[in-house]
């Protein structure tokens, strides 16, 4: 968050206070109080207007956002998490299961980050090794075959690049995953919540609908990775972030994305529940859409989707 967007945060914080402790003594101050806001409101969005690329990729990774669990606690009831790949172990970077949603059940699977460093490095950052690829690919094929959608949220920098996750096939387990997805005969959609990191990400994210919270990413490499390949310093991450046109206005205008979401004021971590309720909100309508579609429908609509894109024409 940038300096002047911390100066507004805290006005708009000392505001709030100032209306709480004026009802507390049940003194209405709503009519003094509602010029001020005003203000505060058009500074900030003017604020957020000005923000370079670089300034929504920290504000991706801002760690009081929601992440997947959130937003699958908070869109559907019931979830029954299921773990395994039936192959090697249980991968907590990627959590998935059932969801009962609008009147029926969908498969749920996300990306998971820890708040606290214990839970961080349970969660490997959110950055999943090949078994965590392999139980997205069980849980999917377990939703073909009982006829039910599948729902994914995208939050992490890319999959664990470490020795023991090369020698246990990451390339391959993700690999994988893209033909599954190309070919399942169910409504699939997928929801960038935070970072959408390289390969990691796309390996569950192929989709018929891609829906982006405003300001999350979304990239083949992050910028600080892209700056040590092209500048050889990490320091040049801001002009990485400007060429590698990773926002969801970017990705929207590139036809990457189906749908942006809008977050509250500031981002949606200022409101997790209203940035909750508003990507909830989307993904049911998007399956009502879906849901008329047979599946020989969706796989053509699917491919074609991804074969169009990055097609140009020369005038």
């Amino acid at each position: 968050m940038s300096t002047e967007q911390e100066g507004l945060a805290e006005l708009r914080g000392h505001v709030e206070e100032l209306r709480n402790k004026a009802r507390e003594r049940g003194i209405d101050v709503s009519a003094e109080l509602k010029p001020l806001e005003a203000q505060l409101a058009a500074a900030h969005d003017e604020a957020m207007a000005r923000l370079s690329r670089f300034d929504r990729v920290k504000l991706a990774r801002n760690q009081d956002r929601p992440f997947s669990l959130d937003y699958i606690d908070g869109t559907g009831t019931d979830f029954f998490e299921l773990r395994g790949d039936r192959a090697f172990r249980d991968d907590p970077a990627i959590v998935g299961g059932w969801l009962r949603l609008g009147g029926g059940s969908v498969m749920v699977i996300g990306h998971q980050k820890g708040r606290e460093m214990k839970e961080n490095l349970r969660r490997n950052f959110g950055s999943p090794h090949p078994e965590g690829y392999r139980k997205a690919k069980r849980l999917m094929e377990l939703a073909e075959k009982f006829g039910r959608p599948v729902v994914t949220f995208i939050d992490t920098q890319g999959a664990y690049p470490g020795v023991g996750a090369e020698e246990r096939g990451q390339a391959e387990a993700i690999a994988r995953n893209l033909a599954v997805m190309a070919g399942l005969r169910v409504p699939i959609v997928s929801c960038v919540i935070g970072e959408g990191g390289s390969g990691g990400a796309l390996g569950i994210g192929v989709a018929d609908r891609v829906l982006m919270m405003e300001n999350a990413i979304y990239s083949v490499i992050s910028p600080e990775g892209c700056a040590a390949i092209l500048w050889r310093s990490r320091d040049h991450a801001d002009q990485a972030a400007e060429a590698l046109r990773l926002t969801a206005g970017d990705l929207q205008d590139l036809d990457v994305v189906d749908q942006v979401i809008p977050e509250p004021r500031g981002g949606a971590h200022t409101d997790p529940a209203a940035a909750v309720e508003a990507m909830g909100a989307a993904i049911r309508r998007h399956l009502r859409e879906l849901s008329k579609m047979d599946g020989r429908e969706l796989v053509e609509a699917r491919r074609e989707k991804y074969y169009g894109m990055g097609v140009w024409e020369e005038n």
